[in-house]
């Protein structure tokens, strides 16, 4: 069983978006929920778009165990591989708290 730390609970209305389940190990985990690690390198094996969910799930690397404790974030930018020695097929994911605005918004209150 899943402890959630945190939820995507904000309304969706970009009909692409999508949540990816995603392991990440103490560590990071725990930089994550400080908030001091707001990026995160994958192989970009999902086609990861701005806007998309991830449901990052904390995994014990040695014994190959999930904790149980998990933490959702949003992906509010894409730094694609094949630039800046990011090698071609991986990518840089900017995470947010807050589920990113949609292009043309600006205003919160619009929103």
């Amino acid at each position: 069983m899943i402890t959630h730390i945190a939820t995507l609970d904000q309304p969706t209305s970009l009909s692409h978006t999508r949540t990816h389940e995603l392991k990440i190990w103490p560590a990071c985990f725990e930089a994550t929920l400080s908030g001091a690690k707001t990026f995160d390198v994958r192989e970009n094996d999902r086609n990861y778009q701005v806007g998309d969910a991830v449901q990052l799930c904390e995994y014990e690397p040695e014994s190959e165990t999930y904790s149980g404790r998990s933490t959702a974030r949003w992906i509010s930018y894409v730094l694609q591989g094949g630039a800046f020695g990011l090698q071609a097929g991986w990518c840089i994911l900017g995470l947010t708290e807050l589920r990113p605005l949609p292009p043309g918004v600006s205003d919160t209150r619009l929103w």
